[in-house]
């Protein structure tokens, strides 16, 4: 669909393309979407409807949702349908029996779904499980929408590298680094100062430290802007999501972490910012919806029409910007340390931060026990020697289990410590 585009570290160093000459599609384009039934995948999905004679679906995912993938697989006409868990696989055949569709089940089902001939990829299944699929659809150079943050935050370096030698071309479906996406393309490397990821400060942005480490379940998942999943609405909360997001601007944009800052935006409508040699700062504004950032990746290098309301600023008045508190919310100071150390430690943030919302969920720990945890196992895994460059998947995979293991070793002297 599109001509060669222009890297922004050039062809050997990075695979997100930051300009590019615009063609007209003379056919359908051919997607597959990997997770078609959680959140980004539903937007995703909400976007295809609305451009019927536009895609056309290769193939979708889902984890166990067999019910709402036979539902999507049969509106859309998917020559393939994967389940990730393998007992399930009987339950979707009988699902989409005399359609047509094939089905498979399992990691390998999956990894085949991502390897199937599609135009473009959207990689939304969540956790460690979304790296290798998403391998597959890089390491046959198409063009990957990515929205797994685990990709990059356990795996960014080789990931990236990857996607550059195969050719294929990744373009961030997450709203901020989208955003970056766009304002990217208005200056070259050497005139980069830095780049702005913003914040929403979550429901505890005002809140004072002792309250913060007291909060509630249900005053976590209260997010004021974006409705989310559970585990990343607590991640906003806790702003360790951020910091994930941090981490990921490093590997998709070959960025020191020096040449990326933060800024708490509590309207949610400037989603990121870039900043030249000359002081210009490009900004992408829009409502808090998913379907934007998606829309760009889904008709990149062209624009589609999207159903997304329109931007009215002076309805919203203002927009206000704040520098964010390391102190009241330790998990994005975790992040840069865990970017600057390398070698893993980003992959034992993610892990061990997963671990600490599992166990925030289930009751076992304070809120404020969760950063806690995290550099608990950052400071154990540090100490321990095993840092090393992470190659492959598995490396990765590995780094992820270790990580896991010493979270929950660890976790019951953090409840104690914060009790």
């Amino acid at each position: 669909m599109a001509s060669a585009a222009v890297l922004w570290f050039g062809e050997n160093m990075s695979a997100v393309p930051l300009r590019s000459s615009k063609t007209v599609a003379s056919a359908a384009r051919s997607v597959t979407v990997l997770g078609a039934t959680g959140s980004i995948g539903d937007s995703t999905m909400d976007l295809l409807r609305a451009s019927p004679d536009r895609y056309q679906v290769e193939a979708l995912t889902a984890n166990s949702n067999v019910a709402a993938l036979a539902k999507l697989a049969r509106e859309f006409d998917a020559r393939f349908a994967a389940i990730a868990d393998p007992n399930l696989l009987e339950d979707l055949q009988d699902a989409l029996a005399g359609t047509g569709t094939e089905c498979g089940a399992g990691e390998s089902a999956v990894i085949e779904a991502a390897s199937r001939p599609a135009d473009w990829v959207m990689a939304a299944v969540s956790g460690a499980a979304g790296l290798k699929p998403a391998l597959a659809a890089v390491d046959r150079g198409a063009t990957v929408a990515l929205a797994n943050k685990e990709c990059l935050v356990c795996a960014g370096d080789f990931f990236m590298q990857r996607a550059a030698k195969a050719g294929a071309c990744i373009l961030p479906a997450d709203s901020e680094h989208n955003a970056l996406f766009q304002a990217l393309g208005s200056g070259n490397r050497e005139e980069l100062i830095r780049v702005i990821i913003t914040a929403s400060g979550g429901p505890f942005r005002t809140w004072a430290s002792a309250d913060i480490e007291q909060a509630t379940l249900a005053q976590a998942l209260k997010h004021p802007n974006w409705s989310m999943g559970q585990k990343i609405t607590i991640d906003s909360a806790s702003m360790m999501n951020k910091g994930l997001e941090v981490i990921e601007a490093s590997y998709l944009f070959a960025l020191k972490p020096d040449e990326i800052d933060v800024l708490v935006h509590p309207q949610s409508i400037v989603h990121g910012m870039v900043e030249f040699s000359d002081r210009s700062v490009v900004a992408q504004l829009g409502v808090p919806d998913m379907r934007i950032p998606i829309a760009h990746c889904l008709g990149w290098p062209d624009r589609i029409v999207g159903p997304s309301a329109k931007l009215d600023l002076a309805k919203i008045g203002q927009l206000t910007f704040e520098v964010p508190d390391f102190k009241r919310f330790p998990g994005l100071r975790l992040a840069y340390d865990a970017l600057r150390t390398g070698n893993g430690a980003t992959a034992v943030y993610n892990a061990a931060n997963e671990v600490a919302v599992a166990a925030f969920i289930a009751g076992k720990i304070r809120f404020g026990a969760i950063a806690g945890l995290v550099e608990a196992t950052l400071e154990d895994w540090m100490r321990s020697g095993n840092q090393a460059p992470l190659t492959s998947a598995d490396d990765a995979i590995v780094v992820d289990h270790i990580a896991r293991n010493k979270a929950a070793t660890l976790l019951p002297q953090i409840a104690a410590k914060a009790s």
